[in-house]
């Protein structure tokens, strides 16, 4: 499984790592704000445009091959910007780098599943959580490092090696899972599938988390800085973010494959523990920060694991690769929806409103969320 956190942990690290430091590194390709949208929405746009396609393709030829195709073009993407600086260069390995991680990241989820039995399920997908946030976590601060010590390329340069590495291990130790054989499946039938509360409503509860997310990293260093806190503090209060986040979720993944928590219910615990750190960022004071930043993490890193396992558990095993891709784009949806719409209210009344539109919609989610433990229709 360690080869799969890695792919988890690469794709996690290489998007928050350059999205971090482009801004203030990349002068000569990133000369104004309308140009740094760009790139940052280039690679999440071919996730969100590719993430469904890789999943069905990974259903169809396999999930494996997916996996490391995807490795090897973020490696080439990656490369391609390190053996030469220029704006054009940096555009496309941007896309590149979006494009493969829309093949390797569905296709680590499906064989997460396909690997490990249904009861194991719950603890699995909370260590391949874990390994994400870390690499959220290590991304902007070991980029940064990186980018000081090197410039752009380097921080380029090493997750090409990064990505070449992770293929090589995936090579070695992760075993051929043939394609299932399944039924024809038209538009109609997709579409009955991917609207059956057994697959909406975990994957709403994943959008609402990364929208959670999305806002805290976000948003809450305005909040800091509103409150006197400086960068270095800001920063911290963003850590404690991400780390409760990973803590959290092994911890949920085992409870639930030991009957102590249901996804039903630690998925309505884990909405309002975010909607709680929303209403605690509203306060304020450093302290309205700091106490909103762990309670997101917590209520993200509640949400994650019981949302992925419950989907697997819910899907048949042939259709793993199409399941996945579409739920991971609806954690891209929230990832991108959830600072649009506090920007939006923010802009109109105050970050503060903000706060509170994003904390009532995801309080309203245990109200409106059925996780059904049932098998989705074929």
């Amino acid at each position: 499984m360690r080869p799969l956190y890695a792919a988890g942990f690469t794709t996690a690290f290489g998007a928050h790592g350059i999205a971090a430091n482009l801004g203030g590194h990349a002068k000569g390709a990133v000369t104004s704000l309308l140009v740094l949208g760009g790139l940052l929405a280039l690679y999440d746009g071919a996730e969100v445009l590719l993430k469904p396609v890789f999943g069905t393709l990974a259903d169809r030829i396999g999930a494996r091959p997916v996996l490391l195709g995807g490795l090897v073009a973020f490696a080439a993407a990656s490369a391609l910007y390190a053996v030469a600086d220029s704006p054009g260069r940096l555009w496309v390995a941007r896309l590149g780098q979006g494009m493969a991680a829309s093949a390797f990241s569905p296709s680590a989820s499906a064989l997460v599943a396909r690997l490990n039995p249904a009861a194991a399920h719950g603890r699995i997908f909370g260590s391949y959580g874990f390994y994400k946030s870390i690499g959220y976590t290590l991304g902007p601060l070991l980029g940064g490092v990186l980018v000081w010590a090197g410039g752009l390329r380097l921080l380029f340069t090493v997750l090409a090696v990064l990505g070449a590495a992770v293929a090589v291990w995936a090579v070695v130790a992760v075993p051929v899972v043939p394609p299932l054989p399944k039924a024809r499946q038209t538009v109609l039938d997709l579409a009955r599938r991917l609207a059956d509360p057994a697959f909406l409503a975990p994957t709403s509860a994943l959008a609402a988390a990364a929208a959670a997310l999305s806002v805290g990293i976000g948003f809450l260093p305005v909040s800091g800085r509103a409150a006197g806190l400086g960068t270095v503090a800001t920063g911290a209060a963003v850590s404690v973010l991400a780390a409760c986040a990973a803590v959290v979720q092994p911890k949920a993944g085992r409870a639930l494959d030991h009957g102590r928590l249901t996804a039903r219910t630690g998925i309505a615990a884990g909405l309002l523990l975010a909607a709680a750190g929303l209403g605690c960022a509203m306060l304020p004071g450093p302290a309205g920060v700091v106490v909103g930043a762990a309670l997101i993490g917590a209520g993200t890193g509640l949400i994650t694991p019981l949302g992925f396992a419950t989907l697997a558990s819910n899907t048949p095993a042939e259709r793993l690769g199409q399941t996945m891709g579409a739920a991971e784009l609806g954690r891209e949806l929230g990832d991108a929806g959830g600072p649009l719409l506090v920007a939006a209210v923010a802009s109109l009344t105050t970050l503060t409103h903000g706060y509170a539109v994003l904390g009532a919609i995801l309080a309203l989610g245990p109200f409106l969320t059925v996780v059904r433990r049932r098998p989705a229709a074929a």
